[in-house]
């Protein structure tokens, strides 16, 4: 599954907000993902942007004018809403949702979008109050009503000077929605249970036993999977990386912890992808205050086994077919042969293995190159790829097993 917007025809319509700079990078990754962007300004969005800027992103020349001239026999309006995969109102200010919401085609742009048979994705961005305000509430809902994608806005600083709702979302955040409306949602109905993640297991109130995992993998699966319409429950150990939208995201930090927080949503899951690093082993006691290098046996600890927390579901499981079960195993040599021992030892449905010792597809990489392994079957070798990719190609084999 490559991009979900190479070779697309996006419209991107932008409206007279002073977030209509953010939407240059927007347009910028759209074109970098093999988009072909058509931008469309309003008026009074050129008071803001000049339309220059986007034709040089873009690469395409910028619509703007209902009755323009040039082209006028191919009836701009309805040849760029017939040539058009998704379009995108970005930002739409309160006066574009009241217009469209009524149906008005006064413009370009909004004759476009009565006009297209695309999914219209809208995102509001304005001050708080004029967000808040019932008549902007009702137009909202009635654009949703509507069948239009109405994506909520972001919480924070303003142009204006106050804080609160209102924000136009950064780009990875709209790239998420954006791709979920270009993506088949095939795996609508499913639950998704996702660890991800290292844990940390505490020795004293400053230091910790952990490893190197950042989450990247995890957070790439629960994202993907929500792309394509699951529902997604990430478990996630400490990790730096932004929550995934549309997740519900559960935050634990060590292996107790997280076994908890599985246990008591595994039952509504259809699969289980455990991604993360659990520490196999766990201090035997926290100290409650710094241990000092001098004291006496400082330089002994003594540690106990974690649970293995997907050896308990596969026991759990039994001979049930569901939930699916997929673990994973970052291994420094012999990847098969202890990637077969653990998918038949854990009862599991697919393992897949990858070597930590290459630094292309270990942790805090951005790609990965694994193995799939399921029983009475020869491995799935699949090439070097992004994250995100190998996240895809799981769930496209977790597919197939449904």
């Amino acid at each position: 599954m490559s991009s979900p917007f190479a070779g697309k025809r996006v419209i991107l319509g932008i409206t007279g907000g002073i977030a209509a700079y953010k939407v240059a990078d927007w347009v910028r990754a759209l074109v970098g993902e093999g988009a072909v962007v058509t931008v469309v300004m309003t008026k009074a969005a050129a008071q803001f942007v000049t339309p220059l800027t986007f034709a040089a992103l873009s690469g395409q020349p910028v619509a703007g004018d209902l009755f323009a001239a040039a082209g006028a026999e191919t009836i701009p309006h309805i040849k760029l809403a017939r040539d058009c995969d998704l379009l995108v109102i970005a930002p739409a200010t309160a006066n574009t949702v009241a217009r469209l919401a009524h149906g008005l085609a006064d413009d370009l742009l909004a004759a476009v979008v009565l006009a297209t048979r695309a999914q219209v994705a809208v995102f509001p961005a304005m001050n708080s109050q004029m967000l808040a305000h019932p008549a902007t509430q009702d137009n909202l809902a009635r654009l949703a009503a509507l069948g239009y994608l109405v994506v909520e806005p972001g919480c924070g600083p303003l142009a204006c000077g106050a804080e609160g709702p209102g924000r136009l979302p950064d780009w990875p955040a709209a790239r998420t929605w954006l791709a979920a409306a270009l993506t088949e949602q095939d795996l609508a109905g499913q639950v998704l249970l996702v660890t991800a993640g290292p844990t940390q297991e505490p020795l004293d109130p400053v230091r910790f036993l952990s490893n190197r995992s950042t989450g990247k993998m995890g957070y790439a699966l629960a994202q993907a999977a929500r792309q394509r319409g699951a529902r997604v429950i990430l478990v996630s150990g400490p990790s730096a990386l932004p929550p995934p939208v549309g997740v519900e995201l559960l935050r634990v930090r060590t292996a107790l912890e997280m076994r908890e927080a599985v246990l008591a949503h595994y039952q509504a899951a259809s699969a289980i992808v455990m991604s993360a690093a659990v520490s196999d082993f766990r201090p035997q006691a926290a100290a409650g205050h710094k241990l000092k290098k001098s004291a006496p046996g400082a330089e002994l600890l003594e540690l106990v086994a974690n649970p293995d927390i997907l050896k308990e579901l596969g026991e759990r499981k039994g001979a049930d077919p569901l939930p699916l079960l997929v673990g994973f195993a970052a291994e420094s040599d012999r990847h098969l042969e202890e990637g077969r021992r653990k998918l038949a030892a854990k009862n599991l449905n697919l393992l897949v293995v990858n070597d930590i010792r290459r630094p292309d597809a270990g942790f805090a990489a951005d790609t990965n190159q694994v193995t799939i392994l399921a029983q009475g079957a020869e491995p799935e070798v699949l090439p070097l790829l992004s994250k995100e990719e190998t996240a895809h190609r799981l769930l496209d084999r977790l597919r197939r097993l449904w």
